[in-house]
């Protein structure tokens, strides 16, 4: 297996993918421009961006709202009531709450035969690790709206750098020019997702957007509405846990204990890691066998990302870890179990 065709088995997104194969290639290499195929010196790049740990961008769908009231609201949110400047597609500021209004009355329009409001906007989030350049940050979303959307959906952008992780939160009205529905499923959040650090490398800032089995992390992810729930919890001041946190963790020590087993998808993803290793494997044969410098180092590269990377951890396989190890310490502590005394004998 060549270069190309190792990383990318590597790298594929989790979803369904519609091959169309180069008819020159030698073996056939899948071609996918919409999901970042990488050729040449730029599937170099971007294996070395992957096993040197380049900063891995961010893209979520964080809600959607429906109606002009829902949609003002969101707005006020995301412009923090005036203090964070809101952006439209063609560049203006909205500076007011009138302003704020009257695009949501825009985005709003329900037709009088719905009996509820339908979805007026989608908001979604872009974010980078600490110390990236917010500006930048900015102008890569920016960029990425203007090619992705600008010809069918109106948007708004706001930049916000009251987090260590600078983030824009980018909100756009559901319904197009053409009568679509905007409506971001995988394959366009994952184009959004290599859109977004194709920008920020084009800025100087090193990003990628790969999957988290290609970097040896199994799912770790929570749902929106699960994240907002512990954050309200917080901040509360509540030692309430949620549900969803409380059954896992019920899990993770039934599976310390030996008493139920991990779910399924565990067993898969471990099945998928070992096909991954294999083709990271390949692919550094296939840099050592060209003999050159730069190639060989990146050979070594990859051999010691495999070395890191033994197994893949889900968040499950995590809890249950952690549990294993606080059953064996307090079993450590209390040493071994004391033998029961021996019957007494009765007396006759």
């Amino acid at each position: 297996m060549g270069l190309e065709s190792a990383l990318w088995e590597a790298t594929r997104p989790a979803f369904r993918v519609r091959y169309i194969h180069d008819p020159t290639s030698a073996p056939r290499v899948p071609l996918y421009a919409s999901y970042g195929v990488a050729t040449g010196p730029t599937a170099r790049a971007k294996l070395a961006r992957i096993v040197r740990k380049a900063p891995e961008v961010v893209v979520k769908v964080t809600g959607r709202q429906r109606g002009g009231s829902h949609v003002t609201a969101h707005l006020d949110y995301i412009g923090r009531k005036g203090g964070v400047e809101i952006e439209t597609r063609d560049g203006e500021i909205l500076t007011s709450k009138e302003d704020i209004a009257e695009r949501a009355a825009e985005w709003s329009d329900t037709p009088n035969w719905r009996s509820r409001p339908t979805v007026s906007s989608v908001s979604l989030i872009f974010s980078m690790p600490e110390g990236t350049d917010p500006d930048k940050v900015l102008g890569a979303v920016r960029a990425l709206a203007h090619a992705e959307l600008s010809d069918n959906h109106d948007y708004v952008l706001a930049l916000h750098t009251d987090t260590p992780r600078p983030h824009v939160h980018l909100t756009v009205q559901a319904e197009g020019l053409d009568r679509t529905r905007f409506n971001p499923r995988p394959v366009q959040l994952n184009r959004f997702r290599e859109r977004f650090a194709r920008e920020l490398r084009a800025r100087g800032v090193a990003a990628e957007a790969t999957p988290r089995r290609a970097r040896g992390q199994g799912i770790a992810g929570s749902s929106m509405a699960l994240v907002k729930l512990r954050a309200r919890l917080r901040s509360e001041g509540s030692r309430q846990i949620t549900h969803s946190d409380r059954r896992t963790n019920e899990q993770a020590i039934a599976v310390a204990r030996g008493e139920d087993q991990l779910p399924p998808f565990i067993a898969a993803g471990t099945i998928r890691w070992r096909e991954i290793r294999r083709a990271y494997e390949q692919t550094a044969a296939a840099l050592d066998a060209t003999g050159q410098s730069d190639d060989r180092a990146l050979a070594r590269d990859v051999r010691a990302f495999i070395d890191k990377h033994q197994g893949m951890n889900a968040t499950p396989e995590v809890f249950a870890a952690h549990h294993a190890r606080n059953l064996a310490a307090t079993q450590q502590r209390a040493g071994p179990p004391k033998p029961e005394p021996p019957p007494r004998e009765r007396r006759r």
